[in-house]
This record gives C-alpha cells, structure tokens and sequence, in this order.
C-alpha cells in the first residue's frame, strides 16, 4: 500500500468540494483533506491493531485491505477516491474495473460504535457518483441516494459524508447513482462497526469478504454491464480461485466470517469440517436465543451474514459457494454435453487436421481440471486449482479455512497443505468387497429391521 497526494488540484480541495446536507458547519482542525492511501496488491493485507482510543480486533479483508484514516478532534477522517481501476482477478486475468483507492473491492472502512466519522469521497470517474452507507443508520441527506439524498456527485468534485456511528455491525458501502453500471463494474466495500466494548462478541480471527459477479469475455477486460443473468466470473472481492487466499486459524481460535452479497443471485456459503452460528446481519446482531446451527448459510441479494465458529478440528477445510457453477471460471452457458457420446470417429477424423485435439466431455467435465490448454489471453480455466493429492477441480467463489496448531495471534500467512495423521485419510481398498445393495425401483423400499434388502 502506497500513500500520495494527486488531488487534482485546487478543485479537489474541501474548499472547493461540494459538502453535503449541514456537513459545511463541521469545525475541522484541518484545511486540507485527509491524505487518500492506494493500493495495486491483489493479495490479502492484515492491518494493524488500533494503538489509540478503543481496543478491538481488526477484521482481516480476504484479498483486501482497511483504509487509514486520521483522527480531527474526536472525529475519525476517511479519504475514499472512487476511480477506474485494474484488478488482477487470478493470474493471468486482469479486469479493468471502477474501484475505489485503487482496487476493487474497495478498501474496508473500519470504526467503533459510538465514534464519529467524516468520510471525503473524491470522484475521478467520468460520470457522476454516490455513496450509500448499507445498513447504517444516518440522517436522510448523508444515506448516499443520489437525487433523493443530495446532488450527485459530479466528475472532478469532493463530497463530504458525516455522521455517527450508533450501532456495531457489518455493513458495506455501494454507489446509489447509475448502479447497473457503477456496481457491475465493481463499485462496493466493507464497513465495520466494532462494539465500543471490547467483551461483546469477542473472536480472536475476524474475516470479511464481499461476493461479486462479472461477465468477462474471455480476451476482453471490462465487464457487460447489462447482464442479468449469464456471469462467468463468481468472485470474492473481485478475485476468483485458485487466487483467494485462504483463511489461516490457530486451532483454538474463535472465528468470525462476515460475507455481504452484491451479485443477482443468492449464494448458499458452505463450509466444511464444521458447524456454525449466525450471529450477525446488517440489521444487527442476533441474540444468542435466536441463533441456530448450520453448516451452510444462504446469503441473498443485498445483504450480509456474519457466523462464528471454534476452530478446534485441525485441517484444510473447503469454504465455497454451493451453486456449483459459483465454483467455476469463464463458464460458458451453451456448452453440450457428450457424457455417454462415442466421439472416436470424429476424433480420428478430426486428428488429421488437428494430431493434438483432445476429445472432452464424454466422460464427465474432470479432464478439463487436469489438462493445461491452451487458453485465449486475459482468462483463466474454468475447472483449475492443485491440491496436495492433485486437481481440485474448482474456481470461482472457493477458498480453504486453514486450521493449525500454534499459528500466531496476528500470522495470517499460509501454512501450506496439512498432512492428515496416519489412520485419518481414504484410501484405496484391494481386498474381497462386500456385498453391496442396489435397487432400481422407482418405488420407496423398506429397509427391514436388522438386514439389508438385495435386489
């Protein structure tokens, strides 16, 4: 992450910007703006713990970062520049995207409950913008609905945001102005309210991503913003797997994922190895008498889940969306299936044109996962990833929650592939098998009491 002051001159000054509702009779310290902090990484950057007023544990932003801010007074000073972007969603794919400081997602926005907070937001894109505080509580002319709430904010303007923070939680931010655009092309970012008392809802690991989806053309850079339906690109906070980091635990840790959803879809977010509570939504958190076990949570369009688990079974555990085609790259939606064709005709024939094709597909999509083809520029393979014991067969919205014993408080870095113990692993069986039932009724069959129909 790199600091700098390209302001655009004297009309991005708070002189010059445009300042909302009664916004223009905050007394401020300072007559400059905050300096706006940017950053090009891709990968996951953990920040520090808070060294003044409050005590909390920074939530880590999976492939992302937290914005610094400035204390003016008792008010905490936020500098977000919206502005196209380039985001490198895996290796060897790069969008071209409208972000925030530099990236997109854009950066997390991290406060404590009770605090006030003066967000600047600079607008370099070649159209008007907003800012909506999803899930915020605020006065009507700071909640970011442009023409409603106040003027849009024009190309080459500041605008200044301010309010208190009257309840913890987790929220995000998105534009309220010319959305089927600005969200398409990536415009979105996490807002944690931490418990002004550090001993409510305590964890010792606090992870956040938001899901995303783009219809990127393989060889092209910039998203169809007026797709509804047909994405090809299922993305935690704009980067797609084998490229998501994991998330790295301390056996013993208590764990907190938040995950907010501004695709078209719901997506049911499913985790192996454990159950879990819901504890938090963007309205608020859950009582501890209303919360409920689950292994998956469905998350919908426009909202936010937090749940919490005791990591205390050791492993690489997959995290991943459970819409199997969220777990794939470039997909394409007009692909036929051969599962059962006899192509060996047509690959002979076609050999003597092509001596390297490859037939594909008949016997399920596996191959594809195995195989390192040929691809166009700027993509990634659908089916990809390489795991300890071979192809994952994955993309998309899919990570792994690393638990191992005597990681440190603040190492998030990644351990590598857990050795299962001895005893703990499948493996292959080359001895007499027993029997096995089968049934081809359509019919529900009875199991009898102590036996097992044949037939």
């Amino acid at each position: 992450m790199m600091n700098r002051r390209q302001l655009l001159g004297a009309g991005l000054t708070a002189s010059a910007g445009a300042v909302l509702a009664n916004a223009g009779a905050a007394q401020t310290r300072f007559r400059d703006l905050p300096e706006a902090a940017f950053t090009d990484s891709p990968y996951t950057q953990v920040p520090p713990r808070p060294s003044d007023r409050f005590d909390y544990n920074p939530v880590v932003t999976l492939n992302g970062w937290s914005l610094p801010y400035r204390m003016n007074g008792d008010v905490k000073e936020f500098h977000l520049v919206a502005e196209p972007v380039e985001r490198i969603m895996a290796d060897g794919m790069i969008a071209r995207l409208w972000g925030y400081n530099g990236q997109s997602t854009g950066p997390t926005i991290e406060a404590v409950e009770g605090e006030r907070v003066r967000i600047y937001v600079t607008n370099r894109l070649p159209e008007h913008t907003s800012v909506h505080w999803h899930g915020l509580i605020l006065p009507s002319g700071m909640d970011g609905v442009g023409g409603l709430s106040h003027p849009g904010i024009p190309p080459g303007k500041t605008f200044v945001y301010e309010f208190d923070l009257i309840k913890s939680g987790t929220f995000m931010y998105h534009p309220h102005a010319d959305e089927m655009v600005q969200m398409a092309m990536g415009m979105m970012g996490l807002f944690i309210v931490h418990p002004r008392d550090p001993a409510f809802m305590p964890v010792d690991r606090d992870f956040a991503f938001l899901l995303g989806a783009y219809d990127i053309d393989p060889g092209t850079y910039i998203p169809r913003v007026a797709e509804m339906t047909n994405f090809n690109m299922w993305t935690w906070n704009s980067r797609i797997f084998p490229d998501i980091d994991p998330l790295v635990v301390n056996k013993g840790d208590r764990v907190r994922v938040r995950c907010g959803n501004l695709t078209m879809t719901n997506h049911p977010i499913h985790m192996h190895g454990y159950d879990f509570q819901v504890t938090c939504t963007d309205g608020g958190w859950v009582p501890e008498s209303a919360r409920w076990p689950e292994v998956s949570i469905d998350i919908p369009v426009g909202a936010m889940r937090a749940y919490e688990f005791d990591a205390i079974h050791e492993g690489d555990w997959a995290i991943h969306c459970h819409k199997s085609h969220h777990t794939m790259n470039a997909m394409g939606h007009d692909i036929p299936t051969f599962i059962g064709a006899d192509k060996s005709r047509l690959t002979q024939m076609i050999r003597r044109q092509q001596p390297g094709y490859m037939p594909m597909g008949t016997a399920g999509m596996a191959d594809m996962g195995e195989m390192s083809m040929e691809i166009p520029e700027n993509t990634v393979p659908m089916m990809t990833g390489w795991g300890p014991h071979g192809p994952l067969e994955m993309g998309g919205m899919f990570s792994v929650v690393k638990v191992r014993e005597g990681i440190d408080r603040d190492d998030y870095s990644d351990p590598g592939w857990y050795d299962n113990p001895p005893g703990t692993q499948a493996y292959e069986w080359t001895g007499e098998l027993p029997e096995h039932a089968y049934n081809t009724s359509p019919k529900t069959v009875i199991t009898p009491r102590g036996g097992v129909r044949q037939g």
